[in-house]
């Protein structure tokens, strides 16, 4: 019989969305009889060992990645050298993993130091193409990324290919890149509502928080019975702060789907794996872009712009606006997980080793 592979997943921890992405990956892997071992920092971190407690799973390095102002170029800029060392030190770290756990294949989602050169080396991106303001700089920075992304033996892309791609111009890959369909860990059924509204938070800090503050103030002066979930895995608390509107730190992913599902409207960031998840789910959401974070804009206006989701900015968040257009936008009803791109992947993945 064979060996079963030892198998490296590893989510960078920016939000939540590319820990949550993965975990569709893993339980492929694990229904496949692969020995499968996590890493990640952060709150990745804590929600992969909420999720799969029985797994072995390591703390990496964090990139610690904040968003203060209103330009992405300017805070990437300047937190290079925390970057650099963060990736610099996780493949230090990957190279004990490896040589410790005897470790056949990496899957590294976006973190760009997990791989070794003993490994078969799998890139997870929906981001082939970074969208950043200025045009010089755009093609400077998407030379960088496909260097990185060059060092990997793989390029995966969590989208649809061609007229279908639900990330646009990110996502539109090389010809060796290979379409793996978008990932999410829900799955829609019929379910009683019980809210109006959920808020689901993630994203780096400050922004996580200046955006709950901006909802908890206006979502209590309507009539809406409103979940916010907060996306704080370190402390599980729940609180109800007004009649309609109750806070809880962290859901995992079955609780979490089943409250999304009794809900009538979404709230959350325009993050990808979010955009993800709603074509799992067909829900109607209202999407804000985090501030200067450029791929999360783009997103929010490409969406709009096709009719599927009404989008606001931060600074000019209005939800008693949002809920009288929000009708107006479709969501996604005719589209649909291609999970046979995933499995078809990961078959031949796992059948190039001996």
């Amino acid at each position: 019989m064979k060996k079963p592979l030892r198998i490296l997943v590893a989510p960078l921890n920016w939000g939540l969305g590319h820990a949550t992405r993965c975990i569709p990956l893993i339980n492929r892997l694990l229904s496949m009889g692969m020995e499968v071992l996590l890493a990640s920092d952060g709150r990745s971190l804590a929600l992969l060992r909420e999720e799969y407690p029985d797994l072995p799973i390591f703390e990496l390095p964090g990139y610690n990645v904040k968003y203060k102002g209103s330009s992405m170029t300017w805070n990437i800029a300047r937190q290079l050298p925390k970057i650099s060392a963060a990736i610099f030190a996780e493949r230090k770290k990957v190279k004990q993993l490896v040589a410790n756990y005897g470790i056949d294949i990496i899957i590294s989602d976006n973190r760009y130091g997990c791989r070794n050169k003993i490994c078969k080396n799998i890139f997870i991106t929906h981001q082939v193409n970074l969208a950043i303001p200025n045009p010089g700089l755009e093609i400077l920075t998407n030379e960088i990324n496909q260097q990185f992304i060059n060092r990997f033996d793989e390029c995966w892309i969590p989208d649809f290919e061609g007229a279908k791609s639900l990330a646009g111009k990110l996502s539109d890959g090389r010809p060796a890149d290979r379409y793996i369909g978008p990932l999410s860990r829900f799955k829609k059924s019929e379910t009683n509502k019980l809210y109006d509204i959920i808020v689901v938070l993630s994203g780096p800090e400050p922004q996580r928080t200046i955006l709950e503050e901006k909802l908890i103030r206006q979502l209590s002066k309507i009539d809406q019975k409103t979940l916010i979930v907060q996306g704080k895995t370190e402390d599980y608390k729940e609180t109800s702060l007004t009649e309609n509107i109750k806070t809880i730190s962290f859901l995992p992913a079955k609780s979490l789907n089943d409250a999304i599902l009794a809900s009538d409207l979404i709230i959350a960031r325009s993050g990808y794996s979010t955009v993800m998840d709603l074509v799992a789910l067909g829900k109607k959401a209202l999407l804000i872009p985090t501030p200067g974070q450029t791929e999360q804009e783009y997103l929010a206006d490409r969406l709009m712009s096709q009719q599927f989701f009404y989008c606001q900015k931060q600074d000019e968040l209005n939800i008693r606006e949002a809920l009288e257009k929000i009708d107006q936008y479709s969501g996604f009803q005719d589209l649909a997980l291609a999970p046979n791109l995933l499995q078809e992947a990961l078959h031949d993945l796992c059948n190039i080793l001996p």
